[in-house]
């Protein structure tokens, strides 16, 4: 789903960054606007339970695999804006320290995955009222868009796809959509059986047992994800593959130390986050009285 250097021309790339920066620099006013103190520990659990669930690749046909990318998951739990800003703090975790994704391109990702893909995965979500249809399609539309939109910035860029490559990829992308939204409806139904309430009731979840499964759910997926990963490249790898610039290789036990390290890092950078953003809901709140 990264798209990697090297691929996206000047103008795209340059006018992908111009868009991204003010966007969610207008999106972290906004989040400190709204967000909840309560979740201020979520934030941090959840940016680095996705940091880690985007290491376990699945099969998806034809030598591919997909994996969960989790706007919509993010922006049921911690809101639209704050997930915006949760993802985006993961995707410059994974393009500046361990390379997953060109640093030219970390505007065009932020735009497809963090603005777009949180927005796209919240409004079903929200337009359902929160049901089990609303998170599924949520789940679905939200890695739909964000593929789709890569697919259109590698067009602009010039880079060659055939028509049947082009169907396939589109085909592919939408088969991990569905399981995308099929993973955001486990994960949700899971943590509302293991805490009730677990999504609306913020002011219970630095108690409850839905943060330490959380918890317990990121170190596993980040210590053993490269040993239970598909090693079949994604859709974007495979584009790259087929153009010639292949993706970094690692062995298992480096990219599961890696996997450990970026989990504190997220952990850490998300966290606070969600300190500045619930201290700057209070500068505003007291200079509006």
């Amino acid at each position: 789903m990264h798209i990697p250097d090297g691929f996206l021309s000047i103008p795209v790339w340059g006018t992908m960054d111009a868009i991204a920066v003010p966007s969610i620099a207008f999106i972290a006013r906004r989040a400190q606007r709204e967000f909840d103190h309560h979740r201020i520990p979520l934030m941090g659990v959840m940016g680095a339970f996705i940091f880690a669930a985007q290491m376990i690749n699945f099969p998806v046909g034809n030598g591919t695999s997909g994996h969960l990318v989790g706007g919509a998951l993010l922006s049921f739990t911690l809101g639209p804006a704050a997930a915006s800003i949760a993802m985006t703090a993961i995707l410059a975790t994974q393009a500046l320290v361990f390379q997953d994704g060109g640093l030219l391109a970390l505007g065009a990702n932020v735009f497809n995955m963090a603005i777009a893909g949180v927005l796209a995965g919240y409004l079903p979500y929200l337009l359902l009222r929160g049901s089990k249809a609303g998170v599924f399609l949520g789940g679905m539309s939200s890695l739909l868009v964000s593929g789709l939109l890569a697919l259109g910035e590698l067009l602009l860029s010039g880079v060659r796809m055939p028509p049947a490559v082009l169907g396939v990829s589109i085909g592919l992308f939408l088969i991990s959509a569905v399981i995308e939204g099929a993973i955001t409806v486990a994960v949700i139904q899971a943590l509302e059986r293991i805490q009730p309430g677990f999504i609306r009731r913020p002011e219970g979840i630095r108690r409850g047992a839905g943060l330490r499964v959380l918890v317990t759910a990121s170190i596993a997926l980040a210590g053993a994800g490269a040993f239970v990963a598909s090693q079949r490249p994604d859709v974007i790898q495979k584009l790259t593959l087929q153009t010639g610039i292949a993706p970094h290789a690692g062995t298992f036990l480096t990219k599961s130390l890696a996997g450990l390290a970026g989990l504190i890092v997220v952990y850490i950078l998300c966290l606070g986050v969600s300190r500045i953003l619930a201290s700057g809901r209070y500068s505003v709140a007291a200079r509006a009285n």
